[in-house]
């Protein structure tokens, strides 16, 4: 069978399914818009934009703008493809960049499966969902929101079928699709994601810990309101003043992956951390920027306590990562994390603008090392029967690769 991924940070959720049809057989090819070393046995295209985007038209259509450009520049990759003889049985595209958006169109008898990792709305997710940032006009946002969807919605027509990580995130497509979308999560090596007993930790060569220290850890890909950066930094003054033995460790860039960009010249970290460095033993918080993989694992290994926030919005590996290590962790109560945790059982969820049930929460775990131990093995366990990559992703999203290549559902 021939393969065609399409991802504009290729390999993103297709890290372990393109390798694994490679392994067995399959021809794969890789298409995306960023520089990639490579994976043994596929071939990786990188398409270049040959225009920008317009800045003088309706601030609402730049983001499509935007799509259109990068589909344009895939698809002059793939009529080069097409040349060389190259005839995909599928495509598996994340259409969120609007790469996959005109290939059926050199390719008109592949199937094509997309990724659905979420479907914007005005309503009941992440849009106005805090009102400390605002989305404007209710009305307003509507429209900027079907507008933002129309890639979406052009989808729709071509794909055979689609693929999501959680239930939450396919039930935020609309009818008639969603009824198309199997849920299958990305997966995780629980092999190598696990507890590593008598681990002790150094960070920017300066910090150590160890299973003995009381560690609370909060880690996102970059420092934001949507991963509830603001919530819990606002929770730090009392949490440390009631743990004098405490150590915060940080993890996250000063980026944004989600939402409103900060004011100009200014960075949400340092935002929120200005807000409170008066208040606290900065001795005590470690920002550690983004960690390489395995000193991340060891940070969980070490974690007393792990805090995870998140507006309703798409789900965080790192979450189904810190179950998979034994973390006890404490979490906002906030689709799709309802669907990985239940309350007292895997972990404790808590609103996620309730700082101090955040703080109460994270303080009583800290003073209960059983219950840590049995909310840690019960995350495990849950991580191992329903995300593990290898005995249960994996097979399905193979399965649903070859049920695109049979019959397009």
């Amino acid at each position: 069978m021939n393969v065609l991924f399409v991802h504009q940070n290729f390999p993103g959720q297709f890290r372990s399914l393109a390798p694994a049809l490679a392994a067995r057989g399959d021809t794969v090819v890789a298409m995306g818009m960023n520089d990639f070393a490579g994976f043994p046995n596929i071939r990786y295209v990188r398409s270049k934009a040959t225009h920008n985007t317009a800045t003088n038209g309706h601030p609402w259509t730049r983001d499509f703008d935007s799509k259109v450009i990068r589909a344009d520049a895939s698809f002059r990759s793939a009529m080069k493809l097409r040349e060389e003889g190259f005839m995909p049985d599928v495509i598996i595209a994340h259409p969120g960049w609007g790469e996959s958006l005109f290939l059926k169109t050199v390719w008109p008898d592949a199937k094509l499966g997309i990724y659905c990792e979420f479907f914007y709305s005005a309503d009941g997710a992440d849009m106005n969902f805090d009102a400390e940032f605002p989305s404007g006009d209710r009305d307003e946002s509507a429209c900027r929101m079907l507008i933002k969807n129309v890639g979406n919605f052009l989808h729709f027509d071509q794909a055979a079928a689609g693929i999501a990580p959680t239930h939450w995130q396919a039930s935020s497509f609309p009818e008639p699709f969603r009824s198309r979308i199997r849920i299958v999560h990305d997966g995780i090596d629980t092999d190598r994601v696990k507890s590593i007993p008598g681990v002790k930790l150094k960070l920017n060569d300066q910090i150590e810990v160890g299973r003995e220290d009381e560690v609370i850890t909060f880690v996102n890909r970059n420092l934001e309101p949507y991963r509830g950066y603001h919530v819990f930094m606002r929770a730090l003054p009392e949490l440390l003043r009631r743990r004098p033995n405490a150590r915060v460790i940080i993890v996250g860039g000063d980026e944004v992956s989600y939402g409103a960009p900060p004011p100009k010249g200014k960075s949400w970290r340092n935002i929120f951390l200005q807000e409170v460095s008066d208040q606290i033993d900065m001795s005590r918080v470690n920002f550690v920027g983004k960690i390489p993989y395995q000193q991340f694992l060891g940070l969980l290994a070490v974690s007393t306590v792990h805090v995870y926030l998140t507006y309703p919005f798409v789900l965080s590996w790192s979450l189904i990562e810190a179950m998979a290590m034994e973390c006890a962790i404490v979490a906002s109560d906030t689709p799709p994390v309802l669907e990985a945790i239940d309350d007292g059982e895997h972990g404790v969820l808590v609103p996620f603008f309730d700082r101090d049930a955040l703080i109460e929460s994270v303080i009583s775990l800290l003073d209960d090392p059983a219950r840590r131990a049995q909310l840690g093995a019960n995350a495990r366990k849950r991580a191992v029967a329903e995300y593990d990559l290898r005995s249960v992703c994996l097979p399905r999203q193979i399965e649903w690769v070859d049920g695109l290549a049979a019959g397009g559902g």
